[in-house]
């Protein structure tokens, strides 16, 4: 009875584990619409550096930026394990973000979830909402609000 009621009192979120370089990244699974393959992205002019173009979806335009970029790191290099992931936050139009690899899908729940500190000088914390604890080691947890503004991608 005791067990039962643990796993009552913790409710667990799946996360989409992502590669970015050699680190781990994870999206929570309610904000991916769709994973895609590399495909062609039409270049956009005058643009910020981040914003990578826009690809054609179903006849929808959807806006592609690049995680690293956005993240401060170097460019892009696409192999055959990159994908773009389409997100859909709430009440936005989608945009898919470009990374390195996608991993697999892991199920975390409030105790294996560290919040990190706000108040850090790095700009990559700025990201990220907190740490995820699994047996293949942590997995930075992204905050899809601050990734995606949406004042600076259109």
């Amino acid at each position: 009875m005791d067990a039962l009621n643990i796993a009552k009192e913790y409710d667990s979120t799946q996360y989409i584990v992502i590669k970015i370089g050699e680190e781990q990244y994870g999206i929570d699974i309610k904000y991916v619409d769709n994973i895609l393959r590399m495909q062609n992205i039409t270049r956009v002019p005058h643009t910020q550096p981040y914003f990578k173009g826009v690809i054609n979806l179903r006849g929808e335009v959807v806006p592609v930026m690049s995680l690293r970029i956005k993240m401060g790191l170097e460019e892009d290099v696409i192999t055959k394990n990159s994908r773009i992931i389409i997100l859909k936050l709430e009440n936005n139009a989608p945009v898919g973000i470009v990374v390195d690899e996608v991993k697999e899908v892991v199920s975390l729940d409030e105790r294996s979830i560290d919040e990190v500190s706000r108040n850090s000088a790095k700009s990559e914390t700025t990201f990220i909402f907190g740490v995820g604890k699994v047996e293949e080691g942590l997995i930075s947890l992204l905050d899809l609000s601050t990734v995606i503004n949406e004042k600076e991608i259109v």
